[in-house]
């Protein structure tokens, strides 16, 4: 077994941490954490987050100190800045390997190994440097130590020392600790829904249940309230309060929500495949086949039915939750990603022991891999011809300039999209012909390659259409006495890039405006426009001629 831990190791340094920096950060998700990060470095404020050299109220700060001791080791840049996610991947195979084989056996434990690698979304964050890799795994440990903890107490002998008895307890409630400290209150009120759902299902029964939740909640606030506590102790309760008032304010009421209700259905579905397609016959109920009852430990089969449960009530938290955020980021169901890559691999795995598939898989497989196959291999070829493209963009002047960038776009761009078709007619094949194991491995397989590709030939280049023109003008300014202000939308990017400073500026005044924006605001009509470039217009204000 310890051989397999060394090939997951391996696999992960192979697909997660080479070219981490070969793309610039994407603002705001990336941008901002990475700014935060910089300032910490920069002032050695270690305690309050800040943005622009001013509170920032919207994150605490524990993944700011991690991606900030990788700037230290790396120096301020892509690679440190993603860094942290990618070591968040490798911890994570190696936990569900773990976990896989405990409870299942050594195939199982590999399967949710690919699937995590082997499908687009799972495996595209832990090239980001976004907080939510970090806060969804541990999430899911401070769960699954409260689970595990269960099934000990309720088979454990009477005569266990304390610490045998409740150190999963313990454990996983400051694992949700820490997880507080690091996106705030949402990960207590994600967990505790779910074991109240968990304790309402068996109609509020369990011996002991609600006392190890307040055990629990006791662990988990003892962890996350170190953060508060020093925070009040060094700067009073000011910070404090306006940071819990931004919390409460996370979620929008019903109706308010930023995009269509269908819309993390279709992320997840998609974004998520292939394990997607495998999850979805899981995602409610319990279809354990009576085989796998006979013929495997009857207290194992139990605590498999178990966890299916408990990850099904995962999945549902997390999505019923989301649904109702107040942006379109792809990211925020990103949690669901734990659930349908186990919920996916139970399915291959009945399938490989028991002769158990379900018929969905069957159709859905080939549809949804061809399509989005097709759909990437036809990018480069858009991006040759954009006057495809400009009716669908016609309101939307920043778009038409934008499309008008000259990224060389070839042919061999799409190579990931005939990949990932090649990779579901094949696992499609060995799936009908019952070889389940070996459909599993070209699936995953060409899956992991088709995320590597297209993040190094078509997000590289979907970039330079998005934002390149803009970050390039930043890094221009690194090192000028100056101050940078985009206009009409929210950016990090120009903090990082340019790197400012602390304190306040005597050198010049830049604007950045997409087209679009130009002529609402009255600023840039008394402002030299300097070039334009790809849906951006640059300014130019003398700073001692004040803005208008």
């Amino acid at each position: 077994m310890r051989r397999d831990y060394f090939l997951v190791i391996g696999l992960a340094l192979l697909f997660f941490f080479p070219f981490l920096g070969g793309m610039h950060l994407f603002d705001w998700d990336e941008a901002y954490v990475a700014e935060c990060a910089r300032e910490m470095l920069l002032t050695g404020e270690w305690i309050r987050p800040q943005i622009d050299f001013q509170p920032f109220f919207e994150k605490p700060p524990l993944f700011f100190w991690v991606q900030t001791l990788s700037m230290k080791i790396f120096g301020v840049n892509e690679f440190a800045a993603r860094f942290p996610n990618a070591v968040c991947g490798l911890v994570t195979l190696l936990l569900v390997y773990r976990i896989g084989l405990r409870l299942h056996d050594r195939m199982f434990a590999w399967l949710w190994v690919l699937a995590w690698l082997g499908s687009f979304l799972p495996h595209f964050y832990f090239r980001t440097g976004i907080i939510d890799p970090w806060f969804n795994l541990l999430i899911f440990c401070g769960l699954y130590g409260f689970i595990e903890f269960r099934w000990q107490f309720l088979t454990q002998q009477k005569h266990a020392s304390y610490w045998q008895k409740y150190r999963y307890l313990i454990v996983g409630g400051g694992l949700l600790g820490l997880a507080i400290m690091t996106k705030g209150l949402t990960a207590y009120l994600i967990v505790m829904a779910v074991l109240v759902l968990y304790w309402a299902r068996y109609r509020f029964r369990g011996r002991g249940y609600f006392k190890h939740l307040a055990l629990f909640s006791a662990a988990a606030w003892l962890v996350g309230l170190i953060w508060f506590a020093l925070e009040i102790v060094l700067y009073g309760g000011d910070f404090a309060e306006k940071f819990v008032l931004n919390q409460l304010h996370i979620f929008p009421s019903i109706g308010e929500a930023g995009s269509f209700p269908g819309y993390h259905a279709l992320v997840l579905l998609l974004g998520c495949f292939p394990i997607s397609v495998f999850a979805l016959p899981n995602l409610w109920g319990d279809r354990q086949p009576e085989d796998e009852l006979l013929e495997s430990d009857t207290l194992a089969a139990c605590q498999r039915s178990d966890l299916v449960t408990w990850l099904q009530l995962l999945f549902w938290t997390a999505f019923v939750l989301f649904v109702f955020a107040p942006t379109n980021a792809m990211h925020y169901s990103s949690l669901a990603y734990f659930p349908l890559t186990y919920l996916g691999a139970v399915t291959i795995w009945r399938a490989v022991r028991w002769d158990v598939r379900p018929k969905i898989t069957t159709w859905l497989l080939p549809v949804i891999g061809i399509l989005i196959g097709l759909a990437v291999f036809a990018i480069p070829y858009l991006g040759q011809h954009t006057e495809l493209l400009t009716p669908f963009f016609a309101d939307n002047p920043f778009m038409l300039e934008a499309l008008k960038a000259d990224l060389g776009w070839t042919l061999w761009h799409g190579l990931p999209g005939l990949i990932l078709v090649g990779a579901t007619l094949g696992g499609l094949y060995f799936w009908q012909k019952n070889r389940p194991w070996i459909a599993a491995q070209i699936l995953f397989g060409g899956g992991a390659i088709f995320t590597k590709l297209t993040m190094l030939f078509v997000v590289c280049n979907l970039e330079g259409h998005s934002q390149r023109a803009a970050i390039e003008f930043y890094k221009s300014k690194c090192g000028e006495d100056c101050e940078i202000k985009p206009v009409g939308f929210r950016s990090g990017a120009h903090l990082f890039y340019a790197a400012k400073k602390p304190g306040e500026s005597k050198g010049k005044i830049y604007f950045v405006a997409k087209i679009g924006d130009v002529e609402k605001c009255r600023d840039l009509l008394h402002c030299r426009e300097l070039y334009r470039k790809n849906g951006f217009v640059f300014f130019e204000q003398a700073a001692s001629e004040p803005a208008r």
